[in-house]
């Protein structure tokens, strides 16, 4: 490039002093002599009272309205470019950075004039940025690389540098408060859905158990364990845990005695009162044969309890002996007893007939000490055994649903009857016996049976078996029938009854009962017949037994298989049994 203007452009030699801060070239105009001080651009348009001055000696200024002497400040330059002319004058500017040339801006192309330039002590900063502050130092700028053209730029012009910024902390913070609140809902969810399902192996467990359970208590519509229903029922139920207490109502004011076994099967948890004939035939100490209601005044608690072991198969553990007197104290202290009664209870104690009834037939009857024992030794004229005996049961399962279920609260109240007890049971044992019973007929899962006995007062092996296999998980071991002197019985007595009174007694006598039917017509007297005289000692052994006198045992013609015949006239007078 040309260091100086070539005047052939336009005549008027320029020079090229330097470049701008865009880049651009700056010339100033060279002439050979002084022109005459042309008026410069006055912005504010003051021409008439500015007028440029050459320099003369360094220390003249132009015209300044705002000084006294008339003294002259140099052109005002409103971009303060600080372009001198030469001659000592500068140079004119117009607004738009423009030199002013013979009083004329030159052609658009004419560049900027260029800044004055920089002092030491001036520090170059980048446009648009703040610039140092003032007394800074350059100490800063370590690192200055000159530019090509001459400028140098130091890094504290720079804002560029990282500074802590004071919400950094509250922006963490934020972030970790995120990030945990995230981990908490994560973890709740995932203990939520392990609570849900531990619950739902927990339900699983408890319906299968609770299916199982009522499978094998044999509740289960359809699928209970009926008797007999396969091969190995019978070794289950003889695998059952079982405790037994033989139980004896004697009725001090009228005779008799009623028994009944109390079991609780505790594999089951259920409870059952087992009703027993008096009519049973047991066998002996000695091996005879007999009846139940013989051997319980004969043999005693002992001996009865060996026989049914031995007939029933089962293991009873205890005999209870309960005399009515005792039956109505506790029906007393455990508050009165609910039975649906079956029948009008006549007052034992009435002196005149057509009284109102001690117990009236209807369900949900309220029953007192007295009234319970009136209710469970009650049988009308002509009714079986087995009729009473159901009554008992019912008065045994009524005093068990009030008795308390906890075992203290039971043995005070068997201590508080202050009855003698069979050797084989204690207060304490019977006490608890009693409160699991009770706990069992309160939760519904009690119930009474009658045991099924034949007419010779044997036990049939498929009539008996849901009883003795069932409910005692036991065997039927009744004893041979040619042990016992048969005894056939017809009734010509004109009282149907009759019959059925004669057979218990003959069972009870330790004879085998044989029905002969009724006769087609009454006959007053009775009769003991026997065909072999090997006979005749038992025919008068039965005539003593029926309350006959002797004189009616006759050889004669005998029915059947039986070893004696009986006739029942009208002077047979029933027993009170």
């Amino acid at each position: 490039m040309n260091d100086r203007y070539d005047a052939g452009y336009g005549g008027d030699p320029y020079e090229l002093v330097g470049y701008d801060e865009y880049g651009q070239p700056v010339y100033r105009q060279v002439t050979p002599a002084q022109p005459p001080q042309q008026q410069g651009y006055d912005p504010y348009g003051q021409q008439g009272q500015q007028g440029q001055q050459g320099y003369q000696n360094q220390q003249g200024y132009g015209y300044d309205p705002y000084t006294q002497g008339g003294q002259q400040a140099p052109p005002y330059d409103p971009y303060d470019t600080g372009v001198q002319q030469t001659g000592g004058g500068y140079a004119p500017y117009d607004p738009y950075g423009q030199t002013v040339v013979g009083g004329q801006p030159p052609r658009a192309e004419q560049p900027r004039t260029v800044e004055q330039p920089r002092t030491a002590e001036q520090t170059a900063y980048i446009p648009q940025q703040a610039g140092p502050a003032e007394g800074e130092t350059d100490e800063r700028a370590g690192d200055d690389t000159p530019e090509p053209d001459g400028r140098e730029y130091h890094t504290a012009q720079f804002a560029f540098v990282e500074e802590p910024d004071g919400d950094s902390e509250d922006v963490i913070d934020w972030l970790n408060f995120t990030e945990n609140r995230t981990e908490r809902r994560e973890e709740a969810k995932r203990r939520a859905r392990s609570r849900l399902v531990a619950l739902t192996v927990v339900l699983a467990l408890v319906a299968v158990g609770g299916v199982g359970y009522l499978w094998f208590a044999g509740k289960l519509p359809g699928l209970s364990k009926s008797a007999g229903s396969k091969a190995g029922t019978t070794t289950a139920s003889a695998a059952q845990k079982r405790d037994v207490v033989v139980v004896h109502l004697h009725n001090t004011s009228g005779g008799g005695t009623s028994t009944a076994l109390l079991v609780d099967n505790t594999t089951t948890d259920r409870g059952t009162t087992v009703l027993l004939p008096n009519s049973l035939v047991l066998t002996d100490t000695d091996g005879t044969t007999t009846t139940l209601a013989k051997s319980v005044d004969d043999d005693g608690s002992d001996g009865t309890r060996d026989a049914l072991d031995t007939v029933l198969g089962t293991d009873i553990e205890g005999t209870w002996r309960l005399d009515t007197p005792y039956l109505q104290n506790l029906v007393d202290l455990v508050g009165n007893i609910e039975v649906d009664t079956d029948t009008d209870v006549p007052d034992p104690a009435a002196k005149k007939k057509g009284q109102a009834p001690l117990v009236s037939k209807g369900k949900d009857q309220t029953l007192s000490g007295k009234m319970a024992v009136a209710y469970a030794t009650y049988r009308a004229s002509g009714e079986a055994q087995n009729a009473q005996l159901e009554r008992f049961g019912q008065v045994m399962q009524g005093v068990l649903r009030k008795v308390s279920s906890d075992p203290g609260a039971a043995t005070t109240t068997v201590e508080t009857l202050a009855q003698i007890l069979d050797p084989s049971l204690t207060d304490k044992d019977l006490g608890t016996f009693l409160a699991k019973l009770s706990d069992l007929a309160k939760g519904g899962d009690y119930k009474t049976a009658l045991l099924p006995v034949q007419a010779d007062g044997t036990l049939s092996a498929d009539d008996s078996a849901s009883v003795v296999k069932d409910v005692l998980g036991g065997t039927a071991k009744s004893p041979d029938k040619d042990a016992a002197v048969s005894v056939s019985v017809q009734n010509a007595s004109g009282t149907k009854a009759d019959t059925e009174d004669a057979r218990v007694v003959l069972l009870n006598g330790g004879f085998t009962f044989l029905d002969g039917g009724t006769a087609s017509a009454a006959q007053t007297a009775s009769q003991v017949l026997y065909a072999d005289a090997a006979d005749k000692e038992n025919a008068t052994e039965v005539a003593k037994t029926l309350g006959l006198p002797t004189g009616t045992v006759k050889k004669g013609k005998v029915s059947g298989n039986a070893n004696v015949s009986v006739v029942l006239g009208r002077d047979y007078e029933p027993s009170s049994s």
